[in-house]
Formats: C-alpha cells, structure tokens, sequence
C-alpha cells in the first residue's frame, strides 16, 4: 500500500475506473451474445434490435477509450456482416 496521500489516492481512483471499464466490456459482450443468439435463432427482427443496441454500446466504449477505435469498428462490423447476411 502506498505511504503517500497522491498515491492513496490514485489508487482509488485507477479502482473505480477499473470497475467502471469492466461493467461496458461485460454490457458490450451481453449486448454482442444476444444479437449472435437472435442470429442462431433465425429471428431478423430481433437481430437487428439488439443490433442497434450492440453498435451503440460498442461505440460509447470506444468513446471513452476503453475500446480502440479500429477494435470497434471491427467489432461493429463482423456483427452487421452477420445480420445482412441473415436477410439473404
């Protein structure tokens, strides 16, 4: 443990910001599992909701730098490549 109130500090903060990345990177692969369960299903409607909703999580992540850039448009894309080619 650190002796000087900077560091303590530090430590506290570098925590909560430690929690707060894992809870978007668990929403993130939620969000991804249910639209790759609605692709599994056959069910369009629903893959394309919870398509949305995956892009926005993803893209708020990668806002706040908890995803680089390229790793979510790579992400973003694997995943509408899946839902377009569900409508053929």
């Amino acid at each position: 443990m650190a002796n000087i109130k900077s560091a303590q500090k530090r430590i506290k903060i570098i925590s909560k910001k430690t929690l707060r990345n894992k809870m978007i990177k668990s929403q993130v692969k939620t969000a991804t599992k249910k639209v790759l369960a609605a692709v599994n299903e056959g069910n369009q409607t629903l893959a394309e909701t919870n398509l949305k909703n995956a892009v926005s999580k993803i893209n708020k992540a990668a806002t706040k730098g908890i995803f680089h850039k390229n790793n979510a448009a790579r992400k973003v894309s694997q995943l509408t490549k899946m839902v377009n080619s569900m409508a053929q």
